[in-house]
């Protein structure tokens, strides 16, 4: 792939990060202003759960399958803007309407009609950035994302002190209005069938036989990876899951264990990872430029034990004070995986007709992990106590380093081009 130039590699990624701060910034307020909506009509905290995972459950099936159509998609508009330019306003609309729900009935068919394009249009919009940008440099543009994503905590906190109390059917249509300007602008501004990635993926329909089949089937990808011989991108999805789930534990279950083991307030306990979140936005980029310096697999693996080293530390000192540094050091560690898992995935494609589906699967994985990682890390909690909830994490935390070692041992053996990029 070709190098693209500095002002529209720039230019890409403030488009791509726009679109995800539009679209997490729907998802975050959905995640902390919908349950008390619920609690209007239901009183079981089980049922909200329930309610509130139906998204996950809907993001397994629907964002591999939806990367993977856009995949196979080919318009003079490209393969992801149509996709973004009518599925995006419609989750923006559906959004509107959530605080508008007359009944228990609607507010739950209008959650579900959310969750479905919403999920819908999520892998679609995160292929954008691969698909422009050379793999060499992705790390950086995947950093832009990311903080982008993580910036959503600050709008969604600010929307809830501001308007929530008074203006509720308003705090929901900021999001919304977001949505729409985003999509105006990724409209306006860019061309998705201009991307190197676009353009490649024509060359490579052209140079199959004329009478197979155009794109390539979600069931051929999964296989592919299923059975590849060194077992480096499922090892790599291996890694995801678990370091997906210690990641999700350490936020999860940091409020009990600061209430069990340290003996804070519920408030108190809720504010241990605040700095953990400011370290990792602050540390997204320069894992991106440290990934370029010294390989993504091994700044990924640093980045693991920097953050199980926190949890160590924390274990070893369990003050309120040692506690809150150690969690910012595992913030900064968790940006070193978080930022290069994607980009290593996406670089170990064999094809770019293939980078949506490879986005769905490395998201539905991340929430696997976050799913399953908080319901394991809390039984193993049942035998050792809250004492040693942090241990239990680094322990998950090793086994994810472990496959991706394993991965870097793999790509030795790859060519010098694709060894390069991880």
């Amino acid at each position: 792939m070709t190098t693209v130039s500095t002002p529209v590699t720039r230019g890409i990624t403030f488009y791509c990060a726009l679109a995800v701060f539009a679209q997490e910034s729907m998802w975050s307020f959905y995640d902390t202003q919908v349950p008390p909506l619920l609690r209007e009509h239901v009183g079981s905290a089980a049922v909200v759960g329930l309610l509130m995972g139906m998204d996950n459950l809907l993001g397994v099936f629907v964002q591999p399958w939806m990367g993977n159509r856009s995949d196979n998609t080919r318009t003079r508009w490209g393969r992801r803007m149509p996709y973004i330019a009518v599925v995006m306003p419609a989750s923006a609309l559906l959004f509107l309407l959530i605080p508008l729900a007359w009944s228990f009935a609607s507010l739950v068919v209008v959650m579900f009609l959310f969750a479905l394009v919403g999920n819908s249009f999520k892998p679609v919009v995160e292929s954008l950035m691969p698909d422009f940008i050379e793999p060499e440099r992705r790390s950086r543009g995947n950093a832009a994302v990311k903080t982008a994503s993580g910036l959503t905590t600050v709008t969604t906190a600010v929307l809830s002190v501001l308007l929530v109390d008074d203006h509720p059917t308003l705090a929901f249509a900021v999001p919304s209005a977001i949505a729409f300007l985003a999509v105006a602008v990724l409209v306006w501004r860019v061309r998705d069938n201009r991307s190197q990635a676009y353009r490649t993926a024509l060359v490579e329909d052209a140079a199959d036989r004329p009478d197979a089949p155009k794109g390539v089937p979600m069931r051929a990808v999964v296989v592919g990876i299923l059975r590849d011989h060194d077992r480096s991108r499922l090892l790599l999805l291996a890694s995801v899951l678990l370091f997906g789930g210690a990641y999700a534990a350490s936020r999860a279950l940091m409020t009990p264990y600061g209430m069990e083991t340290l003996g804070l307030s519920r408030g108190d306990a809720g504010g241990l990872a605040l700095p953990a979140g400011v370290a990792f936005l602050v540390a997204a980029y320069p894992a991106a430029l440290l990934a370029e310096r010294l390989g993504r697999l091994r700044t990924m693996a640093l980045g693991m034990a920097v953050f199980a080293t926190g949890m160590l530390a924390a274990t070893a000192v369990p003050t309120a004070t040692a506690t809150t540094i150690a969690l910012a050091l595992a913030g900064v560690g968790a940006s070193g995986f978080i930022i290069n898992a994607a980009v290593v995935l996406w670089n170990l494609a064999p094809s770019v007709r293939v980078i949506g589906t490879y986005t769905g699967l490395y998201t539905v994985t991340w929430q696997l992990g976050g799913l399953v990682g908080p319901t394991v890390v809390g039984g193993m909690v049942d035998v050792t106590g809250w004492r040693f909830l942090l241990l239990d994490i680094a322990v998950l935390t090793a086994l994810a380093a472990a496959a991706v070692l394993r991965v870097r041992v793999l790509a030795r053996r790859l060519p010098a081009g694709v060894g390069k990029v991880l």
